[in-house]
């Protein structure tokens, strides 16, 4: 009787273990859910005809949906279609310009409002088939320092999750798309080079499968658009550069209300990120800072000075970008396991 009584007991434990983990993962707090089973899209979008490079909300949008809805988007790599697996360098040096950072969208999400948040959970990203990396003289982290100009393409080994730098050098695909923002409040037609406060060209490599990523909502309707696809990146993208490919996308959007940022963050199951854009270094990262200190004292009832100071126990400032100019992006993680001893008596 008693050990009948036992697994009775575990059976009801674990079961209300899972209605907690089940209540928790879809409180407005957080939009992060388990991505074992990835729903079928409510709408697909592809590049014919729906691309742009600029942001602006005067871009009309190319689909509409409404709040929740899955989206399947095919995106182009950096350049547009200029290249492909044959190219030389003489190709990327004859690039059109005017073509780069083809993005897909935008999208329109009905209940969008200027001042609400939208999320965008990130469910799957495929590469295509091949890809390709360049470094010139005069753009990257250390332009003028160097003569060097070299050009690789690569046919990106899906099988095995891997791309071949070289004979010796093997990279497991980390793939995420390096531009992601919703339409910023001007008409004027903005390069997509640059990080700004409605995303862009972020360049971050913690964007990946399961993430969800938040925007600030300046025009209605938000107007999202993604593109800049890498199959993998290092913190920095130094050269100026990734593994640039083609790439399929599936990724829910969802408006959420009373939920107020100045620029984007993002967070995993693990951990919270805040992100923040400077001219310099010093800049981006005091904003990351600044950004994270807010969200500890807003969402854990935190006094601003003990959140501040924690940030320093256990804030991981990261580079994220130092390339996409006149922009820089840092970013602040921190692990969401701490705050969970906080229920702990």
């Amino acid at each position: 009787m008693k050990r009948t009584l036992f697994f009775v007991f575990l059976i009801i434990t674990f079961s209300c273990k899972e209605v907690d983990k089940e209540n928790q993962l879809n409180t407005d707090n957080s939009t992060v859910v388990p991505f074992e089973n990835i729903p079928e899209p409510d709408f697909t979008i592809t590049t014919n005809e729906t691309t742009h490079n600029k942001f602006s909300s005067e871009i009309p949008p190319v689909l509409t949906v409404t709040n929740g809805s899955i989206i399947e988007a095919f995106t182009q790599e950096a350049t547009g279609g200029q290249l492909n697996i044959n190219s030389t360098i003489e190709d990327i040096k004859n690039v059109d310009m005017d073509k780069v950072h083809t993005l897909t969208g935008p999208i329109y999400v009905k209940g969008a409002e200027v001042g609400d948040v939208l999320a965008v959970e990130l469910l799957d990203l495929e590469p295509g088939d091949w890809g390709w990396t360049a470094m010139e003289p005069g753009f990257g982290f250390l332009a003028g320092e160097h003569e060097s100009e070299l050009f690789k393409t690569y046919e990106l080994d899906k099988k095995n999750n891997l791309v071949r730098f070289s004979k010796n050098v093997h990279i497991s695909l980390k793939p995420f798309a390096g531009v992601m923002g919703v339409a910023p409040d001007t008409t004027a037609m903005l390069s997509t080079i640059p990080p700004r406060a409605n995303g862009g060209n972020m360049d971050d490599p913690h964007l990946v499968k399961g993430v969800t990523v938040y925007f600030p909502i300046f025009v209605k309707g938000a107007l999202f658009s993604i593109g800049d696809t890498h199959a993998v990146q290092g913190l920095g993208e130094v050269v100026g550069t990734a593994v640039e490919c083609d790439m399929r996308i599936r990724f829910r959007l969802k408006v959420l209300k009373g939920k107020t940022i100045k620029e984007p963050q993002y967070e995993s199951e693990e951990y919270y990120a805040t992100t923040g854009f400077g001219i310099t270094i010093d800049e981006a990262a005091k904003k990351a800072t600044r950004y994270m200190v807010e969200h500890i004292s807003e969402t854990y009832e935190m006094p601003w000075d003990e959140a501040y100071m924690l940030c320093s126990l256990i804030g991981d400032l990261k580079i994220a970008e130092v390339v996409d100019e006149p922009h820089m992006l840092v970013t602040m993680h921190i692990p969401k396991s701490v705050f969970q001893t906080m229920e702990i008596n």
